[in-house]
């Protein structure tokens, strides 16, 4: 594919400038340092290439070579205009460096507001979706959206977003894929056909962040999807905090039930004071039974497990099982009683019972 052309009036005044080097050897002045900064900056924001335009200042060069002065020495005129060269192309450099770094930080404004407006559903849905095509996604499709979290906040500039980021793009360069940090965490989402996208995201967000939780949303079709599907995956995150539960890697739609348990918070909280209520009555408090219980049906209700897990003796264990029953009336190893006990400890763990009161 042919290079752009790029047009001569970037190199206006440029061989006056050598002309006039070569007869009095002086340097350029400041009035023509910022003339060719100017012209620097123009060729950036006119989008051409540095490595092009450097290569042009030298084929001027040549083209335009002064012949020396009378009384000038070839060579004393030759180090004359290579000075002359070097300020000309260095200040022509500066402007256009300038210019880059100012649209680059004009992109990445752009691209945070977006990204706020996005995952905070705080713009106007239609224009949404048209500004997110300038970041490849097509929202009109369905988005699915993974966070992962760390031992320490992080920023789009720290080494572990940047190297997760590489990893990512190594393997998906073709895809559709916006990753970037927000509120200490980091965020990747993709198109909702493409689930390898985020596991290979959770893998990588999880080995760079030294054993990180990472929590997978839900796909949602629209701009309003992703703000959805965000929610979910931060809803896992403080559900995993909550319920002790260890997966490196959580996806929303495993964790269903527990929204729905809560959805009537007062007929949860109803059925943890009548349930486990009375383990308060218990020496010690009512934390040593609820934490038996819970560790019991993560068990599976295998008693020789529980125990191993408590670091108890089968015995103890069957004590503690059997001062439940007695407290509450309600006994963890009938299956009849099992159902509804399990249920009032996950409520407990939902609700953060005995820590806050219902």
């Amino acid at each position: 594919m042919a290079e752009p052309v790029i047009p001569d009036s970037f190199l206006e005044g440029y061989a006056q400038i050598l002309g006039a080097v070569a007869v009095s050897g002086r340097r350029l002045t400041r009035e023509e340092l910022d003339a060719r900064r100017s012209l620097g900056r123009e060729a950036a924001e006119a989008g051409h290439q540095l490595r092009a335009l450097v290569r042009m200042h030298l084929a001027e060069t040549r083209t335009a070579w002064p012949a020396p002065a009378p009384g000038v020495t070839p060579a004393a005129a030759a180090d004359s205009v290579l000075a002359a060269v070097e300020q000309a192309v260095d200040a022509f450099a500066d402007g256009f460096e300038r210019a880059q770094r100012l649209t680059v930080r004009r992109e990445e404004a752009a691209r945070r507001e977006f990204i706020d407006d996005l995952l905070y559903g705080r713009s106007d849905l239609g224009r949404l979706a048209e500004r997110a095509t300038r970041f490849g996604l097509r929202l009109s499709r369905a988005h699915a959206v993974a966070v992962a979290t760390g031992p320490e906040a992080y920023t789009e500039t720290e080494a572990v977003p940047r190297q997760v980021e590489s990893a990512m793009l190594a393997r998906f360069s073709g895809r559709k894929i916006l990753l970037t940090t927000k509120d200490g965490r980091m965020v990747c989402i993709a198109p909702g056909s493409q689930p390898d996208v985020l596991r290979y995201f959770a893998k990588q967000a999880h080995a760079a962040t030294d054993g990180g939780r990472v929590a997978i949303g839900r796909a949602h079709r629209g701009p309003g999807g992703v703000v959805q599907s965000y929610d979910e995956a931060l809803d896992a995150l403080d559900l995993a905090d909550r319920m002790d539960l260890d997966d490196p890697v959580l996806f929303a739609a495993d964790l269903l039930v527990y929204p729905v348990l809560t959805r009537d918070r007062q007929a949860m909280a109803d059925l943890v004071r009548s349930e486990l209520g009375p383990l308060q009555k218990a020496r010690g408090g009512p934390e040593p039974l609820l934490r038996t219980l819970s560790v019991y049906f993560d068990a599976g209700c295998v008693a020789a497990e529980t125990a191993r897990r408590l670091s108890l003796s089968v015995r103890a264990l069957t004590y503690r099982l059997e001062r439940i029953h007695q407290l509450t009336g309600s006994d963890p190893a009938d299956p009849q009683h099992r159902y509804t006990l399990q249920t009032a400890v996950i409520g407990a763990r939902l609700l953060d019972w005995p820590a806050k009161d219902l």
